[in-house]
């Protein structure tokens, strides 16, 4: 295989998981950080949308972060991360990606959206916290005994989330999630995801 070039940005949620899954995956692939305020020439050629990520490997674009997470597990998926199938993992990421992200944003950018105090998105979003931690019941990951591509696709968002007042997602009654998310913090693939280039 041709060496993959991901064009990314450190922070950005869906970047984030990209680089999970191709690191997961044993993927080898040279990453351009990206400035958001200065994308370059190369990438938008490749992908004129101009958002992270965009993975170009074999003369392919791919610029979805779920289609790069499920191209890069298609290549080599040791764990199983896609639990052989089960519909249940896309479906959970299809809720994070179109229900979940849309509150996050109205959340931690509450200032944009005047319509309704910071408070209200919060409740909107903690919704899908509560399905979360009901999840986490009987197990330490979201759909299996171990980590799927669920945890890797919804933990950045969990975690940008958490990250907008940390102090009121620590005292929230969701003990399995904080646990859950604390876990995916200090994982090696993490760690290793957002070592700085």
């Amino acid at each position: 295989m041709s060496e993959a070039l991901l064009y990314s940005f450190r922070r950005c949620p869906y970047a984030m998981r990209a680089r999970l899954a191709l690191r997961y995956a044993g993927v080898p692939v040279d990453i351009v950080e990206v400035s958001l305020k200065a994308k370059p020439a190369e990438m938008l050629a490749l992908s004129p949308k101009g958002t992270v990520p965009v993975l170009s490997v074999e003369g392919r674009v791919i610029e979805e972060s779920l289609d790069i997470m499920q191209w890069a597990l298609a290549q080599n998926d040791p764990d199983d991360w896609l639990l052989q199938g089960d519909p249940a993992v896309l479906a959970l990421i299809a809720e994070n990606d179109q229900g979940f992200k849309h509150h996050l944003n109205r959340y931690k950018y509450a200032e944009r959206y005047p319509q309704h105090p910071m408070a209200h998105y919060r409740a909107e979003g903690e919704q899908f916290l509560q399905r979360l931690e009901a999840l986490l019941v009987d197990r330490d990951y979201l759909l299996a005994a171990h980590m799927s591509l669920a945890d890797a696709a919804v933990a950045p968002f969990v975690r940008q989330f958490a990250h907008v007042d940390r102090e009121w997602f620590a005292g929230t009654p969701y003990p399995r999630l904080q646990a859950w998310l604390q876990r995916f913090l200090e994982s090696p693939l993490f760690t290793a995801v957002m070592a700085k280039p």
